[in-house]
C-alpha cells in the first residue's frame, strides 16, 4: 500500500515535466515539418518549370511557330501550379554553345541574345528558360532564405 502511494506521488510530480518537454519539442518539430513541406513545394515548382520549359521548347522546334507560341505554351503549363504573371519566360539564342571549347560555367543566361524562333536557322540551338522568384510561390513566407530564384530550362535545336 505504501509503495503504491509513493508511485502515485512521483507520477503527479512528473506530470509537469511532460508539459515542459512538449512545449520544447513541439515548436522544433513544427518548424521541421514546415521546412520539409516548403522544400517539397520548391522542388515541385522547379519540376513544373523544367517541364514547362521542355514542352514549350518542343513547340519552338517546329517550323512556323513563333516565340509568342512558345511563351503561351509555357504560361499554360505552369498556370496549374502558380500565377503565370509571377514567372518570366526567356527564349534565347544558344548558338554560342556550338562553338568548340565553349565553357557554360558561370554563364549569365539572361545576357544571351533573344531569338525569334520563326526566324531561326535549321539546326540552330535555342534556350527556353523560365524563372520565378521563390518569394512569389512559397507556401510560407520564406524568412530563412531571401532573393532566391527558381528556374527551369530546356535547350533544343530548331528544325
Amino acid at each position: 500500500m505504501m509503495r503504491r502511494l509513493r508511485r502515485d506521488a512521483s507520477q503527479r510530480r512528473r506530470s509537469g515535466a511532460t508539459v515542459v518537454e512538449l512545449a520544447v519539442v513541439l515548436p522544433v518539430f513544427g518548424i521541421f515539418l514546415a521546412g520539409l513541406m516548403e522544400t517539397g513545394h520548391a522542388f515541385m515548382v522547379m519540376q513544373v518549370l523544367n517541364s514547362a520549359a521542355k514542352q514549350s521548347a518542343r513547340i519552338g522546334v517546329v517550323e512556323g511557330k513563333q516565340t509568342a507560341d512558345v511563351t503561351a505554351k509555357a504560361d499554360t503549363i505552369f498556370s496549374a501550379a502558380f500565377d503565370p504573371v509571377q514567372a518570366t519566360v526567356y527564349v534565347k539564342d544558344a548558338s554560342s554553345f556550338d562553338v568548340a571549347g565553349f565553357d557554360p560555367t558561370g554563364l549569365d543566361y539572361n545576357s544571351l541574345p533573344d531569338i525569334e524562333v520563326a526566324d531561326a536557322d535549321p539546326r540552330q540551338l535555342f534556350i527556353v528558360r523560365i524563372e520565378v522568384p521563390y518569394d512569389d510561390v512559397a507556401i510560407l513566407p520564406p524568412f530563412w532564405v531571401k532573393n532566391i530564384t527558381l528556374s527551369g530550362m530546356a535547350v533544343m535545336r530548331h528544325e
